[in-house]
């Protein structure tokens, strides 16, 4: 019985380790996203779809780009704060990292509810990007301001919503031609999109938050 529970315990610790790494693969790969754009013609691009009235809009291109720079900044080092062991011995570099991924997060956040307006489909994709760049922004400011505290629980568990909301950034590469391949409709899949890009990775850190406390607890 003891076995039994060792095993099963040892594996739950691989699984959960195997689905870290996953996680920072996914992270770093869209995290280097918006180098694209650097590389690539824009006509091969995500702005290729847009409106020229949109594009020759310079207030929408500088926090398009500044979205999409400082978004894929904050999903490249974020992850790195959720490794216990490193928090554990490099707290300064935990908080230098911290300080880089709020600010990240606030530019990124507060771009992408501005472009949030322009998002193709209409009123219910651009409803759904709005109400993620709120979030995203709520959810990181009120964790800066819980570890100013010293509320380490509360801090932490509002950056793992900060972080799902981050992550949205990779669910919705994944999600998107999923759905084109099921429905056969880019412009009804990407509706659909807008919003499953992110609310499902907020339920997802519910549970993680919860399990957290559990462990806590016991």
């Amino acid at each position: 019985m003891i076995k039994l529970i060792f095993n099963s315990n040892n594996n739950l610790f691989v699984m959960k380790k195997m689905l870290f790494v996953l996680i920072c693969v996914f992270a770093i790969l869209i995290g280097l996203y918006p180098l694209i754009y650097v590389f690539v013609d824009h006509k091969h691009t995500f702005l290729n779809s847009k409106d020229p009235e949109i594009l020759h809009s310079l207030i929408w291109k500088i926090l398009f780009f500044a979205h999409i720079s400082f978004g894929g900044l904050s999903l490249l080092i974020g992850w790195r704060q959720f490794g216990e062991n490193f928090r554990k011995r490099h707290p300064k570099f935990h908080k230098k990292i911290g300080i880089t991924y709020i600010l990240s997060v606030v530019i990124s956040s507060t771009s992408g509810i501005y472009i949030g307006f322009f998002a193709n489909g209409g009123w219910i994709s651009a409803s759904g990007f709005i109400c993620l760049g709120l979030i995203w922004f709520c959810t990181t400011l009120k964790s800066f301001l819980e570890i100013k505290k010293n509320n380490i629980i509360n801090h932490q568990n509002l950056m793992t919503y900060s972080y799902a909301c981050t992550f949205a950034a990779v669910t919705l590469r994944l999600w998107f031609p999923l759905l084109k391949s099921l429905t056969g409709d880019p412009q009804i899949s990407y509706l659909i999109v807008a919003w499953l890009c992110w609310i499902p990775n907020l339920i997802v850190a519910y549970f993680v938050n919860r399990s957290r406390e559990v462990i806590l607890k016991n």
